[in-house]
């Protein structure tokens, strides 16, 4: 059966679920593990489960109608899909708030978005969000997907199983109807009146820069973003008979993963594997043998960190293979011709190595797909020094969120790509990358002070990021606006460039550069777990200074980091210095650190 669907496809993006179950009724949909098992959902049985869970959610249940805000706070499980789509279903919009999150920031979510219910999953997390429930103005109610069995410890607040919602019992004067066979193609429930133009849901931004803003995304926003991924997909030559296969790692409230690790697999009727997290993560590549993985930079640099760190125990043999192996890699990436020997080790020993490389991932996978910030070009060039295919892409939340992506057979790994089909970008004359088409935002939720400072007059989205693009249209990004450092000397200075290349030091983790209007760059510097670990304070100093100092040597004068100091911690979501998605927050590092690092230009240097 084709993976494909057809051209004309309803306007709403639960609608284009039930047309893929109609299609595709038992290919499977959703995995999650549970006890140590893998359980899927096929598409017919997930569509006759939103089914169930809409009539429970809706008018002859809790009373979810059209325009209705539900925030969904949960780790990714086939739950929260579930959800979504019913409440979709029912016009009602869904508002994702971070599983990582304290409650706190679930409350801003809440009461900015005048939520009526809340949708959370157990334990810490469910406490949190139950917290945040009951100071909410608006938000009335938590429905648990586990037991959530609290006593009155929150009332007023109304708890509802997730069970009851999703298995009603009928009463007692009618008699009890059996569920729908899984086997069965399930229709959708009736559905107010909805658009490809009407909301579909409300991302909120990750905050870095202040409080998360409500984004307005359309069907038809998502649809069109969905649509240009399918175009980048088909180039890949993924789009076959046999079913794809998604290992979903990045949470299900990024709109990264809203869109292309859920949305995408569903227009391709393809299979959704949820990981266990992190520390799972090379378990679950080789048992779920994945074709596509999407995650942000942090984890493909965690993962190379891992397959280093195991090469330390391996034989020296396996060492001296696997080194060459990627030298060879990068020689040819690079464009330098093999002479004959080289070529005969590329295609003997480099071929070894990266079959194994591939039976760790799986096997079956064809891309790695890194977004959600920059990702530092050496871990994209190990990569596919390895014949391990990453292709590197560029977005906002406000976007919906791909803007550009490197396509399969045209990667320039150190630029985020070209535009996605159906996204124009231009440039304005400060550099700033500007974006328009169908996928960007209708504005930020109730607040059109913020809206009219991005959205311009004829549609063009102000991104607030530095970058230009080369004669072939790959776009290079060299920075925030807003954090572009101006030096006292007036050089202008991007720091997530040098924080990159200082990052792919082995001695150091993390690192936030500072020194706008000042004479020189300094920065907070975390070291790596590794370093830490192999020598006292005083030593660590020491190779965190020489790391600091090799890379020194091939930056210009003015972008050289004269002085650090080292963190007391790493920054971490815990302890409010990075976003749910990693992305560090700036202002609470400079808030913890300000008076250190100004008293660093005060040494001699």
């Amino acid at each position: 059966m084709p993976n494909t669907l057809p051209d004309t496809l309803p306007s709403t993006l639960h609608s284009v679920f039930f047309a893929t179950a109609s299609s595709h009724p038992h290919r499977r949909f959703l995995c999650e593990k549970r006890d140590g098992d893998w359980h899927c959902l096929t598409y017919s049985e997930a569509a006759n489960e939103v089914r169930r869970v809409a009539a429970g959610l809706g008018e002859g249940g809790l009373g979810i109608k059209s325009g209705d805000r539900v925030v969904l706070a949960s780790e990714n499980r086939i739950d929260w899909v579930i959800a979504e789509l019913a409440v979709m279903s029912l016009g009602g919009l869904v508002v994702p708030s971070y599983a990582t999150s304290p409650a706190p920031a679930h409350l801003h979510i809440m009461d900015d978005s005048e939520a009526v219910l809340a949708i959370t999953s157990q334990g810490t997390l469910a406490r949190e969000v139950a917290t945040a429930a009951k100071a909410s103005k608006t938000c009335h109610g938590l429905l648990c997907f586990d037991a959530c069995d609290w006593g009155e410890e929150f009332a007023p607040l109304k708890i509802h199983p997730w069970q009851t919602i999703k298995h009603p019992t009928p009463p007692p004067t009618q008699p009890s109807k059996p569920p729908p066979s899984a086997t069965q193609t399930s229709k959708p429930p009736p559905t107010p009146t909805l658009k490809a133009d009407s909301l579909a849901c409300l991302i909120y931004t990750s905050g870095t820069g202040g409080a998360p803003k409500g984004v307005m995304l359309t069907h038809r926003a998502i649809q069109a973003n969905v649509a240009g991924a399918l175009a980048v997909v088909a180039e890949a030559g993924l789009t076959a008979n046999k079913p794809l296969r998604f290992l979903s790692l990045l949470p299900l409230s990024h709109a990264y993963e809203h869109t292309a690790g859920l949305h995408l697999p569903i227009r391709l009727a393809a299979e959704i594997w949820y990981s266990g997290g992190v520390e799972h993560l090379a378990k679950n590549l080789r048992e779920v043998k994945p074709n596509l993985m999407i995650a942000v930079p942090r984890l493909y640099d965690v993962l190379h960190q891992r397959i280093w760190q195991g090469l330390q125990t391996a034989s020296h043999t396996r060492q001296k293979a696997f080194r060459l192996a990627v030298a060879l890699g990068m020689k040819r990436l690079s464009g330098e011709r093999l002479g004959v020997g080289e070529w005969l080790l590329y295609h003997t020993i480099g071929g070894l190595v990266r079959r194994q490389v591939s039976k760790r991932l799986g096997g079956q996978l064809r891309y790695f797909v890194s977004g959600g910030a920059a990702l530092n070009p050496t871990i994209g060039q190990f990569f596919l020094a390895l014949n391990v295919g990453i292709l590197q892409g560029y977005g906002q939340t406000e976007a919906a969120p791909v803007i550009a992506v490197n396509r399969p057979h045209a990667i320039r790994i150190s630029s985020v790509g070209q535009a996605l089909k159906g996204v124009a970008v231009k440039f304005d004359s400060k550099g700033q990358i500007l974006v328009k088409g169908e996928s960007v935002m209708q504005g930020y939720w109730r607040n059109p002070k913020e809206t009219k400072k991005v959205l311009q007059k004829n549609g063009w989205l102000a991104t607030g990021d530095i970058g230009e693009a080369d004669a072939d249209g790959f776009i290079t990004i060299s920075g925030r606006q807003r954090e572009i450092i101006v030096n006292s000397g007036g050089d202008n200075i991007s720091p997530a460039r040098i924080e990159a290349l200082l990052e792919a030091a082995p001695a150091i983790a993390q690192v936030l550069v500072y020194g706008d209007k000042k004479p020189y760059l300094v920065a907070v510097v975390v070291a790596s777990e590794d370093t830490n670990t192999s020598t006292n304070k005083k030593g660590v100093r020491q190779m965190v200074a020489g790391a600091v100092a090799q890379v020194n040597a091939g930056l210009a004068p003015h972008e050289r980091v004269r002085q650090f100091i080292l963190a007391d911690e790493a920054f971490t979501i815990a302890n409010g210095e990075m976003t749910p998605t990693l992305k560090v927050k700036r202002l609470a590092v400079v808030a913890r650190y300000g008076k250190r690092l100004e008293g660093l230009y005060g040494q001699k240097t």
